[in-house]
C-alpha cells in the first residue's frame, strides 16, 4: 500500500469517527426532549433483564404448588399471607415463594448432609429426616402465627385512629377511608376493602363476601357494626356517648383479651413442640453411651428388642408432637383448609375406590352415621364423611405395611447381629480389650461356618451339631467342656437364624396395628372435640359481647342476632345454623329446638332471653343485665381464659415431656436395670460354681 493510499485511509477513518461523534450528540439532544423523557419514564420499570428475582419468585411459586411433598406447606403459608395481601395475587405469590425459597435453602443442604452421614444406618437417617420435618413445620407455623398476631396488634391502633377520625368527620365511611390511607399498617388493606363495601351499590351482599375473606372475627364485627351504623345511623347511649364508638371499645377490649390469651399460650407452648420432638435426636446418643459404658447392654440395643423400642419411641414422639401442635393451634383463630378438590375426592371419583370405601361408610340414617357426622362437626373437621373414611382406610393400610416392614427388618437385624457380633463372655466388670475383641471376632467367624452349613437344616438336633463341631478343625483337641459350651452357643445362634422369619402371630400383630390405625383418626377427632369443649365458655362470652353491641341498635331483631351469632360461632355453629334455617317456620319453636340441642347452661340462658324478646319484651330489656354486668363478665372472661390456659398447659406438659421420659426411663434406665440384674445373677452363679 502506497503512502498516499494510507493517508486517504487514515483521513477517511477520522472522518467516520467525527461523524459518529456528531451523530451521537445530535441523537442525545433529541432524546432529552420532554416528550421522549415522558415516554422513557413510562417504559421504565416494565422491562426486565434476562434474570429477574421477581419473575423467579413467580415461577418458583408455581413450581412449589406442583410438587406434592411441599404443596401442603406452600398452600398453608398462602392461606395466611393472602389474608393480609387482600386480593393482591402477585404480592401473595411473591411473599409465599420467598418464604419457601428460604426454607428450601435450609432443607436441601441439611437433607443431603443427613443422607450422606447416615446412609449406612437407615433407622438413624429416617429419624433425623423426621426431626427435620418437625423442625421445618415448627418454623413455618411460627411464621404463620406471627402474621395473625401482627394484624391483631395493628387493629388496636387502627381502632384508636378510627375513633379520632370519627370524632372529626362524624361519618363511618369517611373515618374508615381517612385511616385506610396509612400505608404503614398492613391492616390498612382491610380498611380499604371495608370502605369499598360500605360505599358499594349493594353493601349487604358485598359485606357477606367480605366475611368469607376477613382474617379474624374482630374485623368481621367491625365491618358489620360499621355497616349497621351507616344504614341506621348512630345514636347516643344513656350516658350520652356514641353507640358506634362504644361498640368499637367493646371490640377493642375483646381483642386485648384475645392478644393476652395468645401471648400466654405462646409462652406456655413456645418450646413444648420441640421438646416433644428432640428425644429422637438422642436415641443413638443414649444407645452408644449405654453400650460404651456397659458392654452387657449391646445385645439389647443392637438386637430386635432395642430396635422395637426405637420404633416405639419414634411413633410416640410423632404422636406427642402432633397432639402438642393441635393443643396450641386450638388457641388461635381457625383458618379452614382448602378442600375444594383434595386427593381424597380424586380417589373417591374412581369407581373401584368408591365401591370399596362405600362398604365401610355407615348407611345414611343409622346410629353410626349420625355419630360420625356429629363427631366431624364437633371437632370442626373440614372433611366430608367419604374423605374421612378414605383417611381411615389409608392410615390402616399404611400402619399394616409399616408394621410388616418393621417386623421383617427386625428379623434381618437379628440374623445380621448373630453373624457380626463378636462372640465373647463379658459382664459388668468391664469391656473387651483389643486382643479380646480380635479373638471374639475370630470365634464369630468360626461359628458362622456352622451357621451357613446348617441354617437350612431345620431338623438338626443339638447332639448332631455337637458331633459335627467335634470333627471340625477349629475344635480339634478341645476338651469336653469346651465342646459342650461351643455346641450350646452355636445351637442357640442357629435357632435364632432359623426362627427369623415372619410368623403367624406377627401377622396377627400387624392386623391389630392395622385396626388401631383405622380407629386412630377417630380418636384424634375425639381429642380435638375435647379441646374445643374447653373453648365453649369463651365462645359464649363472645356471643354476649355481640349481643351487647347489637341490642341497642334500632331495627335489630332476634333473627338478625341469630345470624350474627351463626357468623361468629365455631363450636355451636351447627345448632345455631339449624335454628336460623327454621326461624321463619316458627320463631319460638326454632329457639326451643336450639335450647334442646345444646347443653351448655350459659348459652341456654341466652336462648331463653331471645325467646322472651320474640313475644314479650324488647331486645334491650331482655339483655339488660349484659350492660349492667359488663365489668363482671369481663373479669369472668379473663378468669375463664386463665383456667383454659392452665388446663392446656397441664395437658401440653404431660404430652410434650412424654417422649423424653420414655427415652430416659424406658430406653435407658429400665434396660440397664433389667439386663444388669440378669448379668449380675449370671456372674454370681458362675462364681458360685467355680467355688
Amino acid at each position: 500500500m502506497s503512502e498516499q493510499m494510507l493517508l486517504y485511509f487514515m483521513l477517511g477513518t477520522a472522518g467516520v469517527f467525527v461523524a459518529i461523534i456528531i451523530a451521537y450528540f445530535f441523537i442525545r439532544k433529541k432524546m432529552m426532549t420532554k416528550e421522549t423523557m415522558y415516554v422513557a419514564s413510562l417504559v421504565e420499570g416494565t422491562k426486565e433483564s434476562s434474570f429477574s428475582m421477581e419473575i423467579f419468585y413467580q415461577k418458583f411459586y408455581v413450581f412449589c404448588t406442583r410438587i406434592p411433598a411441599i404443596r401442603r406447606y406452600t398452600l398453608k403459608i398462602r392461606r395466611r399471607v393472602e389474608i393480609v395481601n387482600l386480593e393482591d395475587e402477585y404480592l401473595t405469590r411473591k411473599q409465599v415463594a420467598q418464604v419457601m425459597f428460604k426454607a428450601m435453602l435450609v432443607i436441601i443442604p441439611l437433607t443431603i448432609v443427613i443422607i450422606m452421614m447416615t446412609k449406612s444406618d437407615t433407622l438413624l437417617m429416617s429419624t433425623l429426616l423426621l426431626f427435620e420435618i418437625f423442625f421445618i413445620e415448627s418454623i413455618i407455623s411460627g411464621m404463620v402465627d406471627k402474621i395473625d398476631n401482627k394484624i391483631l396488634r395493628e387493629q388496636i391502633n387502627f381502632f384508636a385512629e378510627i375513633r379520632h377520625a370519627y370524632h372529626e368527620f362524624n361519618m363511618v365511611e369517611e373515618a374508615i377511608y381517612e385511616v385506610a390511607q396509612n400505608d404503614e399498617m398492613e391492616v390498612s388493606r382491610q380498611a380499604e376493602k371495608i370502605h369499598e363495601v360500605l360505599i358499594s351499590d349493594d353493601p349487604e351482599t358485598e359485606l357477606e363476601k367480605y366475611y368469607d375473606i376477613a382474617p379474624n372475627s374482630f374485623l368481621k364485627e367491625f365491618a358489620g357494626v360499621s355497616y349497621l351504623t351507616k344504614e341506621f345511623g348512630d345514636r347516643k347511649d344513656k350516658d350520652g356517648a356514641s353507640l358506634y364508638l362504644k361498640n368499637l371499645n367493646n371490640i377493642t377490649q375483646e381483642m386485648q383479651i384475645e392478644i393476652l390469651k395468645r401471648d400466654k399460650l405462646d409462652y406456655v407452648f413456645q418450646s413444648l413442640s420441640m421438646i416433644s420432638a428432640i428425644p429422637i435426636l438422642f436415641i443413638d446418643v443414649v444407645k452408644n453411651w449405654a453400650v460404651g459404658q456397659f458392654a452387657f447392654t449391646a445385645q439389647f440395643y443392637n438386637g430386635t428388642l432395642g430396635f422395637y423400642m426405637q420404633v416405639a419411641l419414634i411413633i410416640v414422639t410423632f404422636l406427642c408432637y402432633m397432639l402438642t401442635r393441635k393443643l396450641k393451634d386450638n388457641g388461635s383463630v381457625n383458618t379452614s383448609a382448602n378442600m375444594e378438590n383434595p386427593w381424597q375426592e380424586k380417589l373417591y371419583k374412581k369407581k373401584w375406590a368408591k365401591k370399596f370405601v362405600d362398604y365401610f361408610i355407615p348407611k345414611t340414617g343409622t346410629k353410626e352415621y349420625r355419630k360420625m357426622t356429629l363427631l366431624l362437626k364437633d371437632s370442626a373437621s373440614p372433611l366430608k364423611l367419604e374423605w374421612f373414611y378414605i383417611n381411615r382406610l389409608s392410615v390402616a393400610l399404611i400402619a399394616f405395611i409399616v408394621t410388616l416392614f418393621i417386623l421383617i427388618t427386625a428379623h434381618k437385624m437379628a440374623i445380621n447381629y448373630t453373624y457380626t457380633e463378636p462372640t465373647a463372655d463379658y459382664n459388668l466388670l468391664g469391656q473387651m480389650n483389643e486382643s479380646q475383641e480380635k479373638k471374639a471376632i475370630a470365634l464369630t467367624e468360626s461359628d458362622n461356618v456352622f451357621l451357613d452349613k446348617y441354617k437350612n437344616d431345620l431338623d438338626i438336633t443339638e447332639e448332631e451339631l455337637g458331633k459335627a463341631i467335634a470333627k471340625s478343625e477349629d475344635y480339634k483337641g478341645a476338651s469336653e467342656e469346651e465342646l459342650a459350651k461351643a455346641t450350646t452357643r452355636i445351637y442357640d445362634k442357629l435357632k435364632v437364624v432359623q426362627s427369623s422369619y415372619l410368623k403367624w402371630f406377627e401377622l396377627l400383630i400387624a392386623c391389630v396395628v392395622c385396626i388401631l390405625g383405622y380407629y386412630g383418626p377417630v380418636w384424634l377427632l375425639m381429642f380435638l372435640k375435647k379441646m374445643r369443649q374447653m373453648e365453649m365458655e369463651n365462645e359464649v362470652m363472645q356471643f354476649q359481647t355481640i349481643i351487647l353491641m347489637l341490642m341497642k341498635i334500632e331495627r335489630v331483631n332476634v333473627e338478625m342476632i341469630l345470624e350474627w351469632l351463626e357468623r361468629y360461632s365455631n363450636i355451636f355453629r351447627e345448632p345455631i345454623s339449624k335454628c336460623v334455617n327454621n326461624f321463619e317456620s316458627g320463631a319460638w319453636e326454632a329457639l326451643e329446638e336450639l335450647k334442646n340441642d345444646i347443653s351448655f347452661e350459659q348459652l341456654i340462658r341466652i336462648v331463653e332471653s331471645l325467646q322472651a324478646a320474640v313475644e314479650k319484651i324488647p331486645i334491650r330489656e331482655a339483655f339488660d343485665e349484659l350492660d349492667t354486668e359488663r365489668a363482671y363478665h369481663q373479669e369472668k372472661r379473663k378468669e375463664s381464659n386463665e383456667r383454659l390456659i392452665s388446663r392446656k398447659s397441664m395437658i401440653g406438659k404431660v404430652v410434650g415431656f412424654a417422649p423424653m421420659v420414655i427415652l430416659f426411663v424406658g430406653y435407658l434406665i429400665v434396660p440397664l436395670c433389667v439386663i444388669g440384674m440378669t448379668s449380675m445373677t449370671s456372674a454370681f452363679a458362675e462364681m458360685t460354681n467355680m467355688m
